[in-house]
């Protein structure tokens, strides 16, 4: 394989869908690669009619089957895709989100190619005074204690839940937060909200010293990515701080490890748009990000990251058609070697 290579897996405008977003990635304990998103059918609005798309490859990430919807629910929103893999057993777990209203799971025992009726999981996972929440949206980890937590937002936007008539009204007031079971997903526990309004949209990663790192998309016009650390496996945080080294539009990110020292992390690194996707690498924890190479120079917003067994890093994003000026039309997946990063 090359050294760096780009592929579109899903795209707008295909199989009655007007567009597709918010890409999730995961890699099987049988390493197979099981690619999730958001189909959106009508108007491509974060309460359009959604359903839950999978493809997945059995070579790295060189070739895909066909596109499958795994989770729809009539006009109902079924979003915020977060997957994660069982390591000790190999299911693969899928949490999403109903209207973000409700949060559902659904498993796959069988590296994806049959899914569970997926259960209601909202008691555990939501708190009543929320006004709505998301998943993720992205993957989530499994912890050295097998410990599965699943990264998350949370929104205390005054007023009542109105999803569709009039337009819902939120995103007024978010916060990151997570929810864990140690159980193998049967049962689960809500962790705390971490800083009031100061981040939402998150990914985590267990570092070499125990702590959970969480990256975060950031409020307040910060334009800089917002983090957080867990010394509790995921239940508390530290106080949310922004990186003045890691500029973004406000947009969600990914991170990943790579190898006991290595953590990857992307996002988009313009500040006043969704573009030149960038992919970094800190050798120390987290705390500096040394390398960075673009991925995407022109409009490129949500994205996963994912390591297969022979170490080939896939980055599944959304990417901007060239020939048209609004909305995320495709879902392109980058695959690379390290090296290409570093390079």
């Amino acid at each position: 394989m090359h050294k760096f290579q780009k592929q579109v897996l899903f795209t707008g405008q295909k199989h009655g869908y007007y567009l597709y977003r918010i890409p999730s990635l995961v890699v099987s304990k049988k390493n197979t690669v099981l690619a999730f998103c958001e189909a959106r059918r009508h108007t491509g609005a974060d309460d359009d009619e959604i359903d839950i798309a999978m493809r997945r490859s059995f070579n790295n990430g060189k070739t895909w089957d066909e596109q499958h919807i795994i989770v729809s629910d009539g006009i109902r929103t079924c979003s915020n895709p977060c997957p994660v893999v069982d390591m000790v057993t190999g299911t693969i777990l899928l949490v999403f989100c109903k209207d973000n209203q409700q949060v559902f799971l659904t498993k796959s025992h069988d590296d994806g190619q049959t899914w569970t009726e997926p259960k209601e999981i909202t008691n555990t996972t939501k708190n009543p005074n929320w006004t709505y929440l998301g998943t993720g949206p992205g993957h989530g980890i499994q912890l050295k204690s097998n410990r599965i937590l699943i990264p998350g937002w949370s929104d205390t936007s005054p007023g009542l839940p109105t999803w569709r008539n009039p337009p819902p009204i939120w995103g007024k007031i978010q916060s990151s937060y997570a929810f864990y079971s140690d159980d193998g997903g049967e049962n689960w526990v809500l962790g705390d909200e971490m800083t009031t309004n100061a981040s939402d949209e998150c990914e985590a990663v267990e570092l070499e010293n125990g702590l959970i790192y969480m990256t975060m998309r950031s409020r307040q016009n910060k334009k800089q990515r917002a983090y957080s650390y867990s010394n509790d496996q995921g239940h508390t945080w530290a106080p949310v701080e922004y990186d003045p080294n890691l500029p973004e539009p406000s947009c969600q990110g990914s991170i990943i490890q790579f190898d006991t020292e290595k953590i990857l992390l992307c996002h988009p690194s313009d500040k006043t748009e969704r573009a030149k996707l960038t992919i970094r690498l800190s050798n120390d924890n987290c705390r500096t990000w040394s390398v960075n190479k673009m991925i995407e120079q022109n409009g490129s917003a949500y994205s996963d990251l994912a390591v297969t067994q022979t170490k080939q890093i896939l980055c599944l994003y959304e990417k901007r058609k060239e020939d048209a000026s609004t909305d995320e039309r495709h879902i392109a997946l980058a695959s690379f070697k390290i090296d290409w990063v570093k390079e």
